[in-house]
């Protein structure tokens, strides 16, 4: 795996896990009975934006490793995914 390939997974896997994590534990106007004029009821109050970043960075190390190591050992390769049998040698 290039460096290029693996920064390409470590920010498609930050990314999708902190959309992921982003809607818990928000607490909107709504809740919490103070709503902006203009604003929606739905709109954050408190989002927790650092401590969400370093829970998803957290996560995706541990994702990232997973991935590395089975992508770099050739347990599954895309052979392997081949369900329609469109990568055999042709006859």
């Amino acid at each position: 795996m290039t460096i290029t390939a693996a920064l390409v997974l470590w920010s498609i896997i930050w990314f999708m896990t902190f959309f992921v994590i982003l809607p818990i534990r928000i607490e909107t106007q709504g809740d919490k009975g103070e709503i902006v004029p203009g604003t929606h009821a739905g709109s954050p109050e408190t989002h927790h934006l650092k401590k969400k970043a370093w829970i998803t960075t957290g996560i995706t190390v541990v994702l990232f490793v997973i991935s590395y190591v089975v992508i770099t050992s050739g347990w599954i390769s895309v052979r392997d995914l081949d369900w329609f049998g469109r990568m055999s040698p042709p006859r």
